[in-house]
């Protein structure tokens, strides 16, 4: 199995021999594995649901040398699941918030800033140096470009990934195993993923997933244990079940079977809605507050579901949820415009392009859906 090799030895002075005595006492860590821990060097990219289990259970493990890699600010909805984070930190950086947090877990642990996005510009200064990468990132071009990265640099990739009630962890990058792209050569296409914003988590799974990434870190750390290289584990939190599948490596993969990649990019693969098909118009809430005012005839559909139509709404709108719109055509009025709007305009989107598809020949997406009504017409809206 793939483990990182040994730096110069160290010692632990007697509050760490206390601190870190139960892990000491396992056969497989003892004082030699807690020593390396200490000195491990890893990085965290993204100090948010996965990263704040994994930089609370590594700081606590004794990981002397932490990097975070995060430039976002705290807000009240990451708190639901971000638990580096708290209500008096709300509007601070991440990164500011994490420290405070992590050094008053473990003063021992040094932790080493990186107020930044991740990008082809920067990965490879900030991954190379490191031991193992933690991938905690929640958008598909960090992704991307962070399994790149380990690749050309030969640092091990922790991966995990949630969505909703799923999640997924895995060990990519190492010298005989797979690569992210082994599995998922390409990136979706932008917006065929709703990212979390959009579809939602479980707010403990990513506490789940993370805990299992910073179990991988330290496995690979120490040599112990068999890590999930060529394994892709699947945790399904509604059942509670998890499966392992295998991945093997891919001679023809571009990152780590032909190595045609030898430089990074940075991949603009968004969670918005792609461009709409022919016969889709936009409006903005501006511009539909501004119709509504002028007595402008039109049907404005909602397609969110009935949850979320319960915790805000536009006044006059008609629910039809976007799994129900393809049945309820005949709820649909075909002599007037029908204006479509959703959480933040994907759905939306794609409920217009059934309409259209199905006949409908004035159909109109608003964009930011209900989010933008509320930031720019409506702010006694509820935000959720």
């Amino acid at each position: 199995m793939a483990s990182v090799a040994p730096r110069a030895a160290g010692t632990l002075s007697q509050d760490e021999l206390v601190r870190y005595s139960r892990h000491i006492i396992l056969p497989e860590v003892g004082l030699a594995g807690q020593e390396q821990l200490k000195k491990a060097r890893i990085l965290v990219v993204g100090a948010g649901g996965l990263g704040s289990p994994v930089a609370l259970y590594l700081a606590a493990a004794g990981v002397g040398h932490l990097g975070i890699v995060d430039f976002d600010t705290v807000d009240a909805s990451n708190l639901q699941r971000q638990i580096l984070h708290s209500t008096s930190t709300v509007g601070q950086s991440k990164l500011d918030s994490a420290e405070a947090r992590l050094l008053n877990l473990n003063p021992y642990t040094k932790l080493e800033r990186y107020d930044t996005r991740l990008s082809a510009e920067n990965a490879l200064a900030i991954i190379e140096g490191y031991d193992v990468v933690v991938d905690g990132t929640d958008n598909f071009g960090t992704r991307y470009l962070v399994n790149d990265a380990c690749v050309l640099t030969g640092v091990p990739n922790a991966y995990g990934s949630i969505f909703r009630f799923e999640g997924q962890a895995s060990v990519f990058a190492t010298k005989d195993g797979p690569c992210y792209r082994c599995l998922f050569r390409v990136p979706p296409p932008a917006g065929a993923v709703p990212n979390c914003a959009e579809g939602g988590v479980l707010g403990v799974l990513p506490g789940l997933v993370g805990t299992i990434q910073a179990t991988e870190a330290i496995k690979l750390v120490l040599g112990i244990g068999r890590p999930l290289i060529g394994e892709l584990l699947l945790v399904d939190a509604l059942d509670m079940q998890f499966r392992r599948l295998k991945v093997r490596k891919d001679p023809n993969c571009p990152a780590c079977g032909t190595r045609e990649i030898k430089e990074l990019v940075d991949l603009d693969v968004a969670c918005e809605a792609p461009p709409a098909k022919s016969g889709v118009r936009d409006i903005s809430a501006a511009d539909l507050d501004a119709r509504r005012k002028r007595g402008d005839s039109f049907f404005l559909l909602d397609v969110r579901e009935p949850h979320e139509w319960a915790i805000a709404r536009i006044e006059g709108a008609e629910l039809i949820p976007l799994g129900e719109v393809g049945r309820s055509l005949e709820q649909i009025p075909r002599d007037r415009e029908v204006v479509v709007y959703c959480k933040g305009g994907v759905r939306s989107l794609q409920a217009a392009e059934q309409l259209v598809d199905a006949g409908f020949t004035q159909v109109t997406n608003l964009s930011g859906g209900i989010l933008a009504w509320r930031s720019d017409v409506d702010p006694s809206l509820s935000r959720y």
